[in-house]
């Protein structure tokens, strides 16, 4: 099984029509903090962490890691993208596969921006990783994170409890593999 931590990290810059998705830099660190401080961002994820601790805590280029996007428009931070490998004590579902995370903040929602962004970086990691599954946590009360779900092409998988709230896991298939040159015949299944 390939892992994340194997990856060339980092990549060069991701672009689809309005933004750009790149490793972080110290710069973004002000836009880490608001993100991991704010209450509407942290609704379903165990609530807001305090900006002091974060302040304090937080490296000077978080999230500097293979996996980890940082999503920019016109120049600026607006979110941050994850893709990470579930342990293989986690869910059993999920167990060794890789789970794909996100977080926006509250001025960039209702644009389409997590979509286009976790396309990009799906698309990427079908690149990297070829064949491997991807999943996705959220609270089934989130109803805006799984219909992103559902356009990413994941589909329920099980409910459970867990964090004091239902639990929704969707996975996505592995991408069909893709011809070694764009002038070559798709590859056949038999």
């Amino acid at each position: 099984m390939n892992d994340l931590g194997s990856v060339d990290w980092p990549p060069a810059p991701l672009s689809t029509s309005r933004l750009v998705l790149r490793a972080s830099q110290a710069r973004d660190r002000p836009t880490f903090i608001e993100l991991l401080a704010s209450p509407e961002v942290h609704t379903y994820l165990g609530g807001p962490r305090p900006r002091d601790v974060l302040g304090r805590e937080l490296p000077a280029v978080p999230e500097a890691r293979p996996g980890s996007f940082v999503v920019e428009l016109q120049g600026a931070m607006i979110g941050l993208i994850l893709l990470r490998r579930v342990p293989k004590s986690g869910r059993p579902a999920a167990a060794g596969k890789v789970d794909l995370g996100y977080l926006f903040l509250p001025r960039a929602w209702g644009y389409g921006y997590a979509t286009e962004a976790c396309a990009a970086a799906l698309d990427w990691f079908d690149n990297i990783l070829p064949g491997e599954p991807v999943v996705l946590h959220t609270q089934t009360a989130n109803s805006a994170s799984t219909r992103l779900a559902a356009k990413l092409g994941f589909t329920e998988t099980e409910r459970f409890h867990a964090w004091d709230a239902e639990q929704w896991l969707g996975t996505r298939p592995p991408a069909a593999p893709r011809p070694a040159h764009p002038l070559a015949p798709p590859i056949e299944s038999r």
